[in-house]
């Protein structure tokens, strides 16, 4: 039976706590469980997993083109996470992909393209779908103070040389594209290819090609070395860059939160300074 709540107040105080007490806990019980965080606001999460102090190394294994940012990016997530120690790999997001399939350690995949993903995600190399973290477009950078004549990519076929990422590179597929759908035919001895968009580009302000095709966030992070040659907005090609927390990570706490941290406003901003476009 039930009592009115005037009699359970003329109870003694110590029969009153005992029904308070289990009054809370049934309370506790039945009431619904809170959603999940997932994303960026996981780093604002004020549950006990996400306030735990991270400690340990993370290796991620990004794409050559996100060094600058990635620099950045490490800092302050360490600033953030002072007992986590970040490695970082660097390298054409192909080479990564075979890496990581030969069992090379990594907890973190960052990748210039979301086929590289697909592929680790369908080998099941990937613990959940990879999240789309930035975007950047091609341009075409020449020697400064040497531009040659170059506005746009019908003047390559003029040059001596052209550098050009490897065919299996993301760089490499996109500059592939750019130039089907202009209708422009380099003959392979023109071209000189690079591992990686780091190393294409360098190729140019090293005196080794008269131009190159890559990432406009490579030309803008090559500052005075080289100039940018535009290329119209409604031609060029948006590479996507990809990030995933790897099934083989020894540290899969820390590793979730540096790709929060990456998704999170901070870690776009950082990108944004380096001239990445927003997801």
């Amino acid at each position: 039976m039930t009592l009115p709540t005037a009699a359970l107040l003329r109870r003694p105080a110590a029969v009153r706590r005992t029904a308070f007490v289990v009054g809370v806990a049934f309370a506790m019980a039945v009431a619904p469980s809170a959603p999940p965080v997932r994303g960026a606001d996981a780093v604002h999460s004020s549950s006990p997993v996400a306030g735990r102090a991270l400690r340990g190394t993370v290796t991620l294994s990004a794409a050559a083109s996100l060094t600058d940012a990635l620099d950045d990016l490490v800092a302050a997530f360490r600033k953030a996470h002072p007992g986590v120690r970040v490695r970082t790999n660097v390298g054409s997001t192909s080479a990564l992909v075979a890496q990581i399939e030969s069992g090379a350690p990594a907890d973190v995949f960052a990748s210039a393209d979301l086929a590289s993903q697909d592929r680790l995600v369908q080998s099941g190399y990937v613990v959940a779908a990879p999240r789309i973290f930035a975007r950047t477009t091609m341009q075409i950078a020449v020697t400064r103070g040497k531009p040659l004549g170059v506005r746009g990519r019908s003047d390559l076929p003029d040059l001596g040389t052209v550098a050009l990422c490897g065919r299996t590179v993301p760089c490499g597929a996109y500059a592939a594209t750019l130039l089907a759908r202009a209708k422009v035919n380099l003959p392979e001895r023109m071209v000189t290819r690079g591992a990686d968009a780091k190393a294409t580009l360098g190729a140019v302000s090293a005196g080794d090609a008269d131009a190159a095709l890559v990432y406009a966030t490579d030309v803008r992070a090559a500052g005075r070395s080289v100039t940018g040659v535009a290329i119209p907005r409604g031609s060029n090609v948006v590479a996507v860059y990809g990030i995933s927390v790897l099934r083989g990570s020894r540290n899969r706490a820390a590793a979730q939160a540096f790709v929060d941290f990456v998704l999170s406003s901070t870690g776009m901003r950082i990108l944004a300074s380096h001239g990445f476009l927003a997801p």
